[in-house]
């Protein structure tokens, strides 16, 4: 087995930077007869999807399935990954830059999308590296700028080709060529590339005798710059200390053997009939995928199953560029552009987002308008609902802003109204919310009106105090009477036992002075009507004490 008698080592670091989020990811397998390696940097910002992540799991779950140094096979399995970021983009557009290497323990075979960089070092020296597709690298190979600018130039990020990319996909797949005993192969992300020059690279690796402490060294380097912001990096070092040795009589009999195949295949003229006919089935092939794949993207825009129409259209529309049908690539170009936009105007919905909701749906609707294939009555009606849940946010916005003024009455009416508006236009996710703002501001009010009863308890009890210590009897039990309302209202059962008691021991010095004979002070008392019905004087302090046994 070529793994057996070979020696290959790997070591990686991957870092968010200074960010939170690391959009890079990086993966490799060494199998009996071939190992394989690939870096991805996601380059959109979504943060459900890792795009990185999603690429590179399906290229290493291809390869792992068929293990293959073929350029075509190869390219397939990117196409791939692509089409998985295009079905999986429902928020945002997935999108990444990738570079992957193949080998056989003798030869590499290497591929690019994008910006991300394989290395090559033999001898301790530099000897090559990937050419990015972006435009800076075709102004170097136009002679616009020199070659030592690329790694800083403006355009480094502009790049002509990368997986989700919504036109053509043409990644760079290198054809084979061997590997030496002691060749290092360096695969980074622009977060490392474009802060650490080659020489520098070169300096790392001439201090390094294994693949952990090159990678740790060229993140070293990179740290040692103090850099405010540092973006996501990773770079994997893999060392060919030893390369698998080809018997060299096995190769020429292999070679000789294809040979003579071929010769007897030309000689007998199967050749370009077989190619023919392979050609032919696979054009059939890919009209009939065309035409279900668009059918079945109909039948969703009618069931209003707006992202699996989308993925049925990607899948329809690159069949058609398969096999080179622009027409059709065209036709159905144009409804996956309006199914996009109402499925990002969706996303944009569920994200609260309304002002970005309403411009993906107007921007539908004036497509869908010229067309008899999409319902203009929904998309009109999604409009409306956005400008609705607008208007409400809105509202809900206002009702915060009183909230935080202290203004809890003024929040509340703000609430209810926008409440209304979301039950009337049925939007649960903002009327949920609103109820709980309402709950908030009616605790604020309650827990106010609790606390203004009692300081106004407090406040009747002390003078209730001071009248009861100026013998001020009466009006010591009006203010205990008052207090102990105050405190009956907000539940303070202990105070209104308090007062209920203090109301007692005045009512007991009141009729202990009256018992004494002590000058009383007036009770009103009101008038009664007797059975006759002519009122009944009140009797004086004098007769009320005369009466007394």
């Amino acid at each position: 087995m070529r793994k057996d008698n070979s020696t290959f080592v790997t070591s990686f670091l991957s870092e968010a930077g200074t960010f939170l989020h690391n959009h890079d990811y990086f993966a490799y397998t060494e199998l009996d007869d071939m190992a394989f390696w690939v870096i991805a940097r996601g380059l959109d910002s979504d943060k459900e999807a890792n795009s990185a992540e999603l690429a590179v799991k399906s290229i290493l779950g291809n390869f792992m399935e068929n293990p293959t140094m073929s350029r075509i096979k190869i390219r397939s399995y990117l196409q791939q990954a692509h089409e998985v970021l295009q079905a999986e983009s429902q928020r945002v557009r997935l999108k990444a830059s990738l570079t992957l290497v193949v080998t056989d323990y003798s030869k590499i075979v290497y591929a690019v999308a994008g910006n991300a960089r394989i290395y090559l070092f033999r001898n301790g020296r530099f000897h090559a590296r990937s050419s990015d597709q972006s435009l800076s690298q075709l102004m170097v190979s136009d002679q616009k700028i020199p070659e030592h600018r690329l790694d800083h130039h403006e355009e480094r990020h502009n790049l002509t080709n990368y997986l989700g990319k919504p036109n053509e996909f043409t990644p760079y797949v290198s054809k084979k060529f061997p590997l030496s005993d002691g060749d290092v192969m360096l695969l980074c992300t622009p977060g490392l590339w474009e802060n650490i020059s080659t020489p520098e690279m070169t300096d790392a690796l001439a201090e390094a005798n294994e693949p952990t402490a090159l990678v740790d060294t060229l993140e070293e380097v990179l740290l040692s710059k103090q850099s405010k912001v540092v973006d996501n990096y990773t770079a994997a070092a893999i060392f060919a200390d030893k390369v698998f040795m080809e018997d060299p009589y096995r190769k020429w009999q292999i070679v000789k053997k294809v040979a003579i195949a071929v010769f007897l295949f030309l000689l007998l003229g199967g050749g370009t009939y077989v190619y023919m006919a392979r050609q032919a089935a696979v054009q059939a092939e890919a009209a009939a995928s065309i035409l279900e794949h668009e059918k079945n993207g109909d039948t969703y825009i009618t069931d209003g199953n707006y992202p699996l129409a989308l993925k049925e259209y990607s899948e329809a529309r690159n069949a058609s560029i398969k096999v080179k049908d622009k027409v059709h690539a065209e036709l159905i170009g144009r409804k996956q552009r309006i199914v996009q936009l109402i499925v990002d105007g969706d996303s944009n919905v569920k994200d609260n987002d309304f002002v970005k909701a309403l411009d993906k749906y107007q921007k539908a609707l004036q497509e869908a308008k010229k067309r008899s294939d999409f319902n203009i009555a929904e998309l009109e009606a999604k409009i409306r609902d956005a400008q609705t849940y607008k208007q409400i946010m809105v509202l809900m916005k206002d009702g915060d802003l009183r909230f935080e003024a202290q203004d809890y009455l003024g929040a509340k009416d703000l609430y209810q109204k926008a409440r209304k508006a979301a039950i009337l236009s049925s939007f649960s996710a903002g009327e949920k919310e609103l109820r709980v703002k309402l709950d908030e501001v009616e605790d604020k009010i309650t827990s106010l009106q609790k606390e203004i009863k009692m300081v106004n308890g407090d406040k009747m009890e002390k003078i209730g105090d001071n009248q009861l210590e100026a013998q001020d009897l009466v009006g010591a039990i009006e203010s205990y009477s008052l207090a102990r309302d105050a405190y009956q209202e907000i539940g303070m059962l202990e105070k209104v036992l308090t007062m209920e008691r203090k109301i007692a021991k005045a009512e007991e010095e009141l009729d202990a002075m009256t018992v004494e004979g002590m000058p009383v002070p007036d009770i009103p008392v009101p008038d009664m009507p007797a059975q006759g019905g002519s009122p009944v004087p009140a009797s004086t302090p004098e007769e009320v004490a005369s009466s007394q046994p």
